[in-house]
């Protein structure tokens, strides 16, 4: 296996694509696994090209309004590296394919965004594949800092201007894509990657971002879903993993009506966006006041509802005391939706219908977030809770509960196979 490329030799090509040349290098975070490095590189206009524009420039009678900044430039390099593809590994397919939906986004679908929705510019990237099974995939992003220079850290809480910074930005971002998805051609976006690697090279492979947004989701998570199905002693193994009637679980259910689908019918498909797949608040970004903020990391990017982005959001990174009055055990088992948790909501959802100029009825909307919040706790109660587990716990107790939600989501989901088969 040949060894991978240097970071400077990565840099130094990328930069040059755009007149730079390197500085400095430094790496500041690794990769999962070790499969990259993610470093801060500084650069300058190439002396040399530059002598060559200035005697360019010396001798025409032209005038030109073109000029080259001087000042040094900060930049993010991205370097994936991986060892070579691991057949049958969900995990290691998983990785490898998100890199390469994260470089599609940036390259395709980010330059689509308006500038009130901001997201790191791609000035340069590659993605090359070697006969060995390795390959490298590398972009360099603008950095981010310069204008968004708190970091959100590591299963932090966010403040309150920052949580409402960032519900602004997800229904910008949600707002935005949801009048486009219709027009994109689904057979082409990335399969779950078991399928993904299964694909005869006739078919060709996936190139966009994930048919089914997220990392989460049960297609590829069967695995962490038996284990529960398998433990008694979890509260959430009757409810979320017996059968229901002699048929799925609610658990496949609840997957079954969020999943968008590459054809045929599906339930919540007229509300279907593009979400970001891994919003917490260790992937932002905010302005010194709070009040603004910028997502990164878009490697599970893809189609979903925009409520199984806040269901991440609210669990990992929203202060508990912005979503009910009462925290811990205070606010019982069961709980139904509290003021803050409906605030918070309805500042979502307003932006979001003004930006798509799309209708969401509330009714609709609420059955649509509880579904979310079942779906998201089926992860957490099958892989390990973090966040506010005892709000996320209580919510779904109480959604469980709800005859009108049941009746809703499980009756509806009935009725359209039952109509599929006539």
């Amino acid at each position: 296996m040949s060894p991978p490329p240097s970071l400077s030799s990565v840099a130094s090509s990328l930069l040059a694509s755009q007149g730079l040349q390197l500085q400095s290098l430094k790496v500041f975070q690794s990769l999962w696994a070790g499969y990259g490095q993610i470093c801060h590189v500084t650069a300058s206009p190439n002396s040399s090209l530059n002598s060559s524009a200035e005697t360019s420039r010396s001798a025409s009678t032209t005038n030109s309004n073109v000029s080259t900044p001087q000042e040094v430039q900060s930049f993010i390099l991205k370097l994936i590296t991986p060892p070579p593809t691991k057949s049958n590994d969900e995990g290691h397919l998983r990785k490898i394919l998100s890199y390469q939906v994260e470089q599609y986004f940036y390259s395709e679908l980010a330059p689509r965004l308006p500038s009130s929705i901001p997201v790191a510019n791609c000035h340069s990237s590659i993605n090359q594949h070697h006969t060995d099974g390795t390959s490298t995939t590398a972009m360099m992003l603008n950095d981010l800092r310069q204008r968004y220079p708190v970091a959100g850290e590591k299963r932090a809480q966010l403040t309150q201007p920052q949580v409402h910074a960032a519900l602004d930005w997800l229904s910008g971002f949600h707002g935005s894509w949801w009048p486009q998805v219709k027009g994109m051609d689904r057979r082409s976006f990335v399969r779950p990657p078991l399928d993904e690697a299964n694909l005869d090279s006739k078919d060709g492979r996936g190139k966009g971002v994930w048919l089914n947004g997220g990392y989460t989701y049960l297609a590829t998570r069967r695995r962490e879903y038996d284990a529960l199905a398998s433990d008694p002693d979890s509260e959430w193994n009757k409810p979320l993993t017996e059968p229901l009637e002699d048929t799925l679980s609610l658990s496949e259910i609840v997957a079954d009506v969020l999943a968008p689908r590459a054809w045929g019918w599906s339930p919540t498909e007229e509300y279907q966006t593009l979400i970001h797949g891994d919003v917490k608040s260790e992937n932002l970004f905010t302005s010194v006041s709070g009040e603004e903020v910028a997502f990164y990391d878009f490697q599970y990017v893809g189609l979903g509802l925009g409520v199984c982005d806040l269901a991440k959001l609210f669990t990992c990174s929203v202060p508990l005391g912005l979503l009910v009055t009462s925290s811990g055990t205070g606010f019982g088992q069961e709980l139904a939706m509290q003021s803050g948790e409906k605030a918070l909501l309805k500042r979502y959802i307003v932006r979001l219908k003004e930006v798509s100029r799309k209708e969401y009825d509330w009714s609709v909307f609420v059955k649509h977030w509880e579904t979310a919040l079942v779906d998201w706790l089926r992860f957490q109660a099958s892989w390990g809770f973090w966040g506010n587990t005892e709000w996320l716990e209580a919510r779904v107790r109480w959604i469980l509960k709800d005859k009108t939600w049941r009746e809703e989501v499980v009756g509806g989901w009935k009725a359209g196979q039952r109509s599929m088969e006539v």
